[in-house]
Parts: C-alpha cells; sequence; structure tokens
C-alpha cells in the first residue's frame, strides 16, 4: 500500500524544489494541486514567489497543468494569472484528470510530476499512474471540511512517510 501513498520526494513548498535535479531526472512538466499547493485554500491570489517559481520553472524548459477538484471559474482565474492550462473537477484521485493535464502539456507520463499536499489525491494519483510524486507541506492550516477530515486519515501515512526519510528511502535524490 506504501507503494501507492509514499511519494518520492517530500518537500516544504513548491519553491523548495530543485528544478535542475529534476530536470536531469527527465521530469520536464508539471501537474499542480492548486489549493494549499499553489495558492491558500479558496485563494485566487498567487503570492509573488510563486509567480518566479512559475516563470523560472518555464525559462528552464518545464510545463505546468493546474489540476483541481474544484469549479472551472476558480482554477481558470488562478491558471490564466500563471499563463498555464487546467483541468477543473478533476475528481483525484482518479486518472482521468492526470491524463487530460499530460494531454495539455505534450507530455508523457515518464517526463511528468505530480505535485501537491494531500496524499489521498495528488499523490495516491500520480502513484496510479507511475508519475513521479512529489508531497509539499499544505501553504496554509485553513481548509475545506473534507480535506479536514482527510488530513486524519493522512497523519498515520505521513509519520510512516517522515520516518521513510530518516531512513534516507524518500528524498535522496535532493540530498547533497
Amino acid at each position: 500500500m506504501d507503494k501507492y501513498l509514499f511519494p518520492d520526494v517530500y518537500v516544504e513548498s513548491i519553491l523548495d524544489l530543485p528544478l535542475e535535479k529534476l530536470y536531469v531526472l527527465g521530469i520536464r512538466a508539471f501537474i499542480l494541486d492548486l489549493d494549499n499547493t499553489v495558492t491558500e485554500w479558496n485563494n485566487r491570489e498567487v503570492r509573488e514567489e510563486v509567480h518566479l517559481w512559475a516563470k523560472k520553472a518555464k525559462e528552464e524548459g518545464f510545463q505546468a497543468c493546474i489540476a483541481s477538484n474544484n469549479s472551472r471559474a476558480r482554477v481558470l482565474a488562478v491558471a490564466e494569472e500563471l499563463d498555464i492550462p487546467f483541468v477543473h473537477k478533476a475528481r483525484k484521485p482518479r486518472r482521468r484528470a492526470f491524463y487530460r493535464a499530460m494531454a495539455a502539456m505534450g507530455s508523457s507520463p515518464q517526463e511528468t510530476a505530480v505535485i501537491g499536499d494531500q496524499i489521498f489525491t495528488d499523490i495516491l494519483g500520480g502513484n496510479r499512474m507511475n508519475l513521479f510524486t512529489i508531497l509539499v507541506v499544505p501553504l496554509h492550516p485553513r481548509e475545506f471540511f473534507g480535506t479536514r477530515i482527510m488530513r486524519k486519515l493522512e497523519k498515520p501515512v505521513l509519520r510512516r512517510i517522515k520516518e521513510a526519510i530518516k531512513r534516507g528511502e524518500i528524498n535522496s535524490i535532493f540530498s547533497d
């Protein structure tokens, strides 16, 4: 079960991702979660540092697409601001959204990474597709009620992930 719930990498934020190392691994495209990964929950404002990260990623040859379980209007607002494609009402962890995001970018599974803050949507969905998965710490503690319930279920898994990090089983590609 861990192979479906454990990310390949666990970092504080998308801002902490060493793009050059991902590029060396062959990653060229990112499927990004929206709430608490790119923006705070239910907030259309994209922080300046996220804008700069997205710009740098594009300059370094990466593509990105937002895949979110949110409504079209909410996802469109952020996608337009970042000038990237999007998939709304994604119903993650179902595979269809990940296929649609890769099609929007023209990327293959081997060159695509999923970045998100939830184990049972982003990481599970990406792992089911054999994509490279990156778990980030949520940007803010304020969340949708359903997400707060899922966080309680995630706690034991997150504990095991942190133990795997200590053993060097996760995040090792980013060690110097």
